[in-house]
């Protein structure tokens, strides 16, 4: 048995193929199914059982697109309810790889349909589970996902009671030996303490993992629910999308409409003014010039995660960059939430018609009181310390919906942790609610304040 972690650290995600006798099984694949088509050939195997552990919500997978692709066996609970070609896969449920087993164990908890995957090797030894978001290293699956979208649906209480049960009878019984493959990494919102190891064992879950020691049912219950992290707006969307099946990653990145680079004014107005614009570039670039009514939410590690918060799904938005290679991953990372069919145009930008102010950062450590200072970080971060106790706290994904409550009398210093939401806060402040007074961003001087 070969096992192959994949990961897109964007999204904290983590994939898997398992190979056997020159059969692959793929767990939990990504959007782009490419890197796995290139494994399977250099490996000389043939893709043969897609596995899906639940309908994800912070990403779209490409179980569907491989199936059409290859003919693999797409396997997950009945319990989705799933409308793409698949075959049902619980509790008891094996699949013959190559010389191995793999069997499905029911563990809802973090999603009603929840399945974890051990495989056993060629003497019945349990080798390793693939956990999904049942089980993290360090943690387990947040348990409030599921309340508002998914065929199945239910309660976080209820969803939470199942989890320590699922836990404690399904997976606690596996030999310390068994290595512990979950689907994401630190920095997920599927969890709230996940490790920044990528593997582990149950043996050493059992002695480390919180979730897993001795504690009444109600006790998991209250510190489970207790400071979970905000729920970006996508993430319905992408569990009903997950649950059809999306189209082929290539052929939809290939749809989006891409204009000529915006270099004038003219081409500036002949956008939609109502439609939100995403300037990917640099905060330095945009501070010098950008288009009225954009938003910087620049290029990093967690564009996908602050464009599915700030931006509705099915919501039209421009998407501009500094230049076409920007342009082109940034498209196929917004597919990677579902996002791509909501972009109007994606275009390379070279002109702007407003500028934003610089700022002394001096001048606020004097005169604190003459600001009006906004928080944009999430509760959990500002429940653990304020930078400055009159701030007020919008956190960014619910900022554009709270705008009417920043007061405007006085100049506006917007904040965050280090300085990417900030930007993003700052832009959308001054662009969308247009104050008329000054705009700040605090940026990465806010380091001078903790």
């Amino acid at each position: 048995m070969n096992i192959k972690q994949f990961e897109d650290k964007n999204l904290s995600h983590f994939s898997y193929a398992i190979l056997s006798d020159g059969e692959m099984a793929l767990v939990d694949p990504s959007r782009n199914p490419e890197p796995y088509y290139r494994y399977a050939e250099e490996m000389g195997a043939k893709i043969t059982a897609v596995i899906e552990t639940h309908p994800h919500a912070d990403f779209v997978s490409s179980h569907l697109e491989i199936h059409n692709h290859t003919g693999a066996m797409i396997y997950a609970s009945a319990l989705i309810g799933a409308s793409y070609p698949h075959q049902g896969f619980d509790e008891g449920d094996e699949i013959q790889l190559g010389k191995i087993n793999l069997k499905s164990l029911n563990t809802p908890g973090h999603s009603p349909d929840s399945i974890s995957i051990v495989a056993y090797d060629e003497l019945g030894k349990a080798h390793a589970v693939f956990t999904g978001d049942t089980l993290f290293i360090g943690d387990c699956g947040r348990p409030d996902l599921r309340e508002k979208s998914g065929k199945l649906q239910a309660k976080r209480e209820e969803l939470a009671g199942q989890l320590y049960h699922s836990l404690r009878n399904k997976l606690i019984p596996l030999p310390d030996e068994t290595q512990v493959y979950p689907a994401h990494g630190a920095g997920s919102l599927c969890g709230k303490g996940i490790s920044g190891d990528k593997e582990s064992t149950m043996g050493r879950e059992k002695k480390e993992n919180w979730s897993l020691q001795e504690m009444s049912e109600d006790e998991f219950i209250k510190s489970l629910l207790e400071d979970q992290p905000f729920i970006p707006k996508y993430f319905s969307f992408n569990v009903d999308l997950n649950k059809e099946g999306a189209a082929d990653f290539r052929e939809t990145v290939k749809n989006v409409k891409l204009g000529r680079p915006v270099t004038e004014q003219d081409q500036a107005n002949a956008l939609t003014k109502s439609v939100a614009i995403i300037d990917t570039r640099p905060q330095n670039e945009y501070k010098k010039q950008h288009l009225k009514g954009s938003i910087n939410l620049m290029k990093g590690s967690s564009f996908e995660t602050w464009l599915g918060s700030i931006i509705e799904p099915n919501e039209p938005f421009y998407l501009a960059a500094e230049n076409e290679e920007d342009l082109t991953e940034l498209i196929e990372r917004a597919a990677k939430i579902g996002y791509e069919n909501q972009i109007e145009q994606g275009f390379v930008l070279r002109f702007g018609e407003a500028s934003t102010p610089s700022f002394d950062s001096d001048k606020l450590k004097s005169n604190p009181g003459d600001y009006t200072l906004i928080d944009i970080r999430n509760r959990s971060e500002v429940k653990g310390g304020k930078f400055f106790e009159n701030a007020i706290n919008l956190p960014l994904h619910e900022l554009r919906n709270r705008l009417d409550e920043i007061p405007t009398k006085k100049p506006i210093v917007v904040h965050c942790a280090g300085g990417y939401r900030s930007a993003a806060g700052s832009s959308l402040i001054q662009e969308m609610l247009n104050p008329g007074v000054p705009v700040y961003d605090l940026s990465e001087a806010v380091e001078k304040f903790k």
